[in-house]
């Protein structure tokens, strides 16, 4: 690693009244006094909850917000971006979290879009563009045909050509917002070879994350941030979670997971010689009240496509589903939600919310039914209802009017919970309940599935977290290429060692 090419000092960045002028007071400081130091060919980790005040710095750094006090320095000068195009052309490119292609227009115009080839000047070049962005591609390892619609693609090769795009620019350092969230564990892999290939041509690489597995094996620093302040940089030498996690938010990992509960021996599921698809081992799995049951594996497992054909949104191959003592002959999402039988989706933003919606009519969503049988509705009960459980759940929010999509990613997940916590479940199926979520906002969950399991409700929870795995469960299922390799029953076995030895 270099010299230093970044340095933000004292950048404070304050909120708005409604006429566009800051309100001054550190009460209502978005960022207070955040410096920051990034060195040639580094990766540097920037972690903390949500709302920590992360992203903003990074959007002051992208020219797509200015800072109201403080200064940027890039290469020993001061620079004043007006324009994420201005931050672009001095070298900084930003992959977001949220993607953003052109979902109808293909591969190729995606990566050129803003600087097309032109022929003769005028017209675009459009063989040259497919020529030059399959040459980029390649590049990197990926065999994406640039012909292809963006919106044909999966949410993982979107991601892929975001950053393949981003690091096309000649950029001198590139902000990953959560980069891995939609990749594989083998994309993963390749994301961290291009990452260290980055490094190697002196590109520096700020990487947000809240994914600790990742952290140790790609950054040199990481830095933490806490209620729009910076709390501290380490060197990933001195790493350990324990110690990270008391930066963010105050607390150790030992009092993260709450298991409080004691599951019952009355069955709530039993599901038997299950196929998820025509050449897989047939599955065989139960759920009792009160237990919280997690299902381990590889990403491409099946572990969700056998959550799905369990809900009736899936087509399996054979065997029986038993819930509550009662065969379900034609799983139907409708009528399972009736019974009391919910899944929560692991794409909050795709299946669980109706984001340019208010959180009362998300949260009620689910229950009008029972809450309304007649078909009128009565906006006063159904209010009180989204109250009720904006405070059970702790939802930070301005009021129950509030859209969705501007709530922070933990926030919008208890919203999600909130929606089917209305319904009054007997089984939950959690799709990886934390994912993408911040280390206060996952204790928080997990708190309330403990709850729930108190109040006798079944749970069985899908997750990629090995520490959540073992931390939450009272009983394991392991998953391997569509069918069950192990199930683990004792405590002692609950290790990522003996999980990950049947994942293989």
């Amino acid at each position: 690693m270099g010299d230093t090419i970044l340095k933000m000092t004292g950048i404070t960045k304050y909120i708005f009244d409604a006429y566009g002028k800051p309100i001054r007071g550190t009460n209502v400081k978005i960022l207070d006094e955040v410096s920051l130091d990034v060195r040639e060919g580094e990766v540097h980790i920037l972690i903390g909850e949500n709302g920590a005040g992360k992203s903003t710095l990074m959007k002051i750094l992208g020219g797509i917000i200015p800072p109201d006090e403080g200064t940027v320095e890039l290469f020993g000068k001061e620079v004043h971006f007006k324009n994420p195009r201005e931050a672009e052309s001095a070298g900084i490119s930003f992959i977001h979290q949220e993607l953003n292609l052109c979902p109808n227009l293909s591969v190729g115009e995606n990566l050129f879009l803003g600087r097309e080839i032109k022929k003769n000047k005028c017209f675009t070049d459009k063989k040259a563009i497919y020529e030059k962005s399959r040459e980029m591609l390649m590049k990197f390892g990926f065999k994406i045909d640039p012909h292809t619609l963006v919106r044909d693609l999966s949410t993982a090769q979107q991601q892929i050509v975001e950053i393949v795009k981003a690091i096309s620019y000649n950029s001198r350092i590139v902000i990953m917002d959560e980069p891995t969230a939609s990749l594989t564990e083998v994309e993963i892999d390749h994301l961290f070879e291009i990452i260290r290939t980055m490094q190697k041509q002196n590109i520096s690489v700020i990487y947000i994350s809240h994914r600790f597995e990742e952290l140790k094996e790609i950054g040199d620093q990481l830095s933490v941030m806490r209620d729009g302040k910076m709390v501290g940089t380490i060197d990933m030498a001195d790493f350990s979670q324990e110690k990270v996690i008391k930066m963010m938010v105050g607390r150790t990992l030992n009092t993260m997971f709450i298991r409080e509960h004691l599951s019952a021996q009355e069955e709530v599921l039993r599901v038997e010689e299950l196929k998820i698809a025509r050449n897989t081992k047939p599955i065989s799995i139960q759920v009792k009240k009160g237990e919280v049951v997690g299902i381990g594996g590889l990403v491409g497992a099946g572990r969700t496509e056998f959550a799905k054909s369990i809900f009736g949104v899936r087509k399996y191959y054979g065997g029986r589903i038993i819930y509550r003592g009662k065969e379900i002959e034609h799983p139907d999402p409708r009528n399972l939600i009736r019974q009391g039988f919910m899944y929560l989706s692991e794409d909050r933003k795709v299946e669980g919310l109706i984001l340019r919606m208010d959180i009362e009519k998300n949260i009620t969503l689910s229950s009008l039914p029972m809450l309304f049988p007649n078909g009128t509705i009565h906006k006063n009960k159904e209010r009180k209802v989204a109250i009720s459980m904006i405070d059970e759940l702790n939802i930070v929010c301005r009021s129950e009017k509030q859209m969705a999509n501007t709530l922070s990613g933990g926030n919008q997940q208890k919203v999600v919970l909130a929606k089917w916590l209305a319904a009054h479940p007997s089984l939950m199926i959690l799709d990886e309940p934390t994912r993408g979520i911040d280390i206060n906002a996952k204790s928080e969950i997990y708190k309330i599935i403990d709850d729930l399991t108190r109040q006798g409700v079944a749970i069985l929870m899908i997750s990629s977290e090995l520490a959540e795995l073992i931390g939450m469960s009272d009983r394991i299922y392991v998953m391997k290429g569509g069918s069950v390799s192990a199930e683990l029953t004792d405590p002692k076995d609950f290790t990522q060692e003996k999980i990950m030895s049947y994942t293989v």
